[in-house]
């Protein structure tokens, strides 16, 4: 039997919760420059399904990929790591 590959994870925050079962997650990383050293913030806005609709703005998340669920989404939420204050 074969396994499946393992999904990619990120963390990141929900910036936007205004579609009925979508929420808006922004993603940071810190990349190095490639010529000067210093890290530089990055972020990526990535569509996640929120079946439902558990998230707030500015709750911390867990989202993982998944197949396409509509044009720009293809990411679920996993689990709500930290609530907003």
């Amino acid at each position: 039997m074969e396994t499946r590959n393992p999904r990619k994870e990120r963390t990141g925050l929900v910036v936007s919760n205004k579609m009925d079962k979508s929420v808006v997650v922004e993603v940071l990383r810190r990349v190095r420059h490639p010529k000067y050293g210093k890290f530089v913030k990055r972020t990526s806005r990535f569509m996640a399904h929120d079946e439902k609709n558990e998230c707030n703005m500015g709750d911390t998340v867990k989202i993982m990929e998944t197949r396409p669920l509509s044009k720009n989404k293809c990411w679920r939420l996993v689990e709500i790591l930290e609530r907003a204050k």
